[in-house]
């Protein structure tokens, strides 16, 4: 009975339970502010709290006293913000104007809980590094606003309070409240600076943390040898043997393994049924092997959605009723035969055409694309110029591989015919093509194909162990500067690399992969090593490169979004001050009005562009 009323409460989601708590916090402080509990310097409105204080003031002061110095340093982080805000203002129009003109689909990325700097709400901000989180955004609040009191002193601006703001015991902000006739006594440029004064110390912070990071701590980190295990595929022989995401396979049999290639290229030649595993933390198992459908490429005759019924997931357990449960089994069934009946573990059986999946390649070539009268193949027997097809033989050799396609054109010259069969919408086709001219010059015969990726076999791609690899070596790269779209656009560049590591929480979302970086926890720690001089450190280095990482993350969507152009925000401020230089040059009578119109409607604009980006794609789809 007890368990089924357990069964029957609905399970809450974190957001859930975080406004719960929200709630509760603020019926408990509004409690204790009726009852006169609450310091004095302690604000409470709803789940906002603001505490006060004027101590600190004495500091800033002294630190304030070479003003000149910090006058000259605000001015080279004025005009950074000013190009920034420049840049935040195109981008957020721009981006409001896609969003209106073709919503992009509700994604993970476009997600509005994934707005919020929340681990555990945030997908893509792990409870495992909250702690890191924390720190970051503190560092990022404490740096951005004792530098708008710094600058306050230094232009003789005085200061009311200053303090921290949270949403329940979750800091959102800091303030600095300057005495609002001073502020007005003080000079446009005084002001200007003052505002962007936060903005560069968010950015000062950020390249101190990414040096860091990028130079001696990911120096001393290096991949630890074997296949980096991300998952396993439900129902393959690794989810059987119970191996799973994190675990790092260090031999298969009685060879050593050093990463993903090289497991997959002993797989592929090993026939043994029952293989030994031995996992980095020495733990041996033993996987009974079974051959798992882990893709269908683009045109496979053999997808679901084509003519043929195979399916990702599917385990095959003979080919031509042949038992196969390994890839070297699957090969060997298969031999040179041009069509193949495949049986499935739920007892059907696909027959299909064995080869190769291409597509047609350079326009003007036997083969390609472009228009249709302008090919041999599409003018003689209708092959397809742009839709992937099967490649079964080339001049009476099988083609089951991109390896066995350059076998059969090898020796071919220009001019030279050679027999195509090809299996194109379900139909068997024969046509004697002439080959062209290699476009390299090497004087060679070409014939206008290139394998579609993953097209051999028929597009069939297949695993006896079925685990799925996490890229360790690729995200080391990205952090050392080795790898990445990002790194090379850039010109290898130091700002290519940082905007390459600020897209990594959320890289597997926007390039299409499995895997986000989110620093170095629990998911993927196995997976690496110290090494060199922090070794000593050991898993400390771990932590100092989280801490680095999502404090120069976070301080510096801190300080892009503050130059934003909208009011309250610093760039905001810093729009109307710019404004009023303009307009007081200006024959305007009333100029307090026309400084208003300019300020508040690029104001609008931006929070219209901020509540599209945010809700467009789930309210307009």
């Amino acid at each position: 009975m007890i368990d089924g009323l357990l069964q029957a409460v609905p399970a809450f989601g974190p957001l859930t339970w975080i406004l719960v708590g929200i709630v509760a916090y603020s019926l408990v402080a509004f409690w204790l502010d009726g009852q006169g509990l609450i310091p004095e310097g302690v604000h409470v409105s709803g789940p906002i709290t603001t505490i006060h204080t004027k101590r600190g003031r004495v500091f800033l002061n002294w630190l304030a006293g070479p003003k000149r110095f910090w006058r000259a340093w605000t001015n080279v982080g004025l005009g950074a913000t000013l190009v920034v805000m420049v840049g935040m203002f195109v981008l957020l129009l721009r981006q409001g104007q896609l969003i209106l003109e073709s919503p992009p689909a509700p994604s993970p990325v476009n997600e509005p809980a994934n707005v919020l700097v929340i681990p555990g709400v945030n997908e893509f901000l792990p409870l495992s590094v909250a702690p890191e989180i924390v720190i970051g955004l503190l560092v990022g609040l404490v740096v951005h606003e004792g530098g708008h009191g710094l600058l306050c002193r230094v232009g003789d601006i005085d200061i009311d309070s200053m303090g921290l703001v949270t949403l329940a015991v979750i800091p959102i902000g800091a303030f600095v409240e300057p005495d609002e006739e001073s502020q007005r006594e003080a000079n446009r440029g005084a002001r200007a600076r003052m505002f962007a004064a936060g903005v560069t110390n968010n950015y000062v912070v950020t390249i101190v943390a990414f040096a860091l990071l990028l130079g001696p701590i990911v120096g001393s980190i290096a991949l630890a040898p074997g296949a980096a295990i991300g998952g396993a595929l439900p129902g393959s022989a690794a989810d059987e043997a119970g191996i799973d995401g994190g675990d790092r396979i260090v031999m298969a049999g009685d060879r050593e393994i050093a990463n993903g290639s090289e497991l997959d290229a002993y797989l592929a030649e090993s026939s043994q049924r029952e293989l030994s595993v031995t996992l980095g933390d020495g733990t041996e198992t033993t996987v009974q092997r079974s051959l798992l459908v882990t893709r269908l490429a683009a045109g496979s005759p053999f997808d679901r959605e084509g003519t043929a019924g195979l399916d990702v997931g599917d385990t095959i357990t003979a080919v031509n009723g042949t038992a196969v449960r390994t890839e070297r089994g699957f090969r060997d069934a298969v031999g040179n035969r041009t069509s193949v009946a495949i049986t499935t573990e739920d007892g059907n059986t696909t027959t299909g055409p064995m080869g190769v999946v291409v597509r047609a390649t350079a326009p003007d070539l036997p083969g390609v694309g472009g228009e249709p009268a302008d090919h041999p193949l599409n003018n003689s027997a209708g092959f397809p110029s742009r839709t992937p097809f099967t490649l079964v033989s080339l001049g009476g050799q099988p083609t089951q591989t991109p390896a066995d396609v350059t076998a059969a054109l090898e020796g071919r010259e220009p001019g030279e015919s050679v027999e195509v069969v090809a299996v194109v919408e379900g139909e068997r086709r024969t046509a004697t093509v002439t080959l062209a001219e290699d476009y390299r010059g090497d004087g060679s015969g070409y014939l206008g194909i290139a394998p579609i990726a993953g097209g051999e076999y028929a597009g069939v791609g297949t695993s006896s162990l079925g685990v799925d690899y996490y890229p360790a070596e690729g995200f080391l790269s990205l952090l050392n500067g080795e790898g990445g779209v990002g790194v090379v656009a850039a010109g290898g560049s130091m700002l290519g690399l940082v905007l390459v590591v600020l897209l990594l929480p959320f890289i597997g979302a926007v390039g299409g992969g499995s895997y986000n970086f989110a620093g170095f926890v629990a998911a993927n720690r196995n997976f690496y090593e110290i090494t060199g001089p922090l070794e000593p450190l050991g898993g400390g280095v771990f932590l100092l490169a989280n801490l680095l990482f999502w404090t120069g993350w976070i301080n510096l969507n801190l300080a892009f979004f503050n130059c934003i152009p909208g009011y309250p925000l610093d760039g905001g401020r810093i729009l109307r001050a710019c404004v009023e230089a303009v307009v007081a040059r200006l024959p305007i009578e009333d100029k307090h009005t026309a400084t208003r119109a300019v300020t508040t409607s690029v104001g609008l604009a931006m929070l219209a562009c901020l509540l599209l980006v945010v809700f467009g794609p789930q309210l307009l789809n």
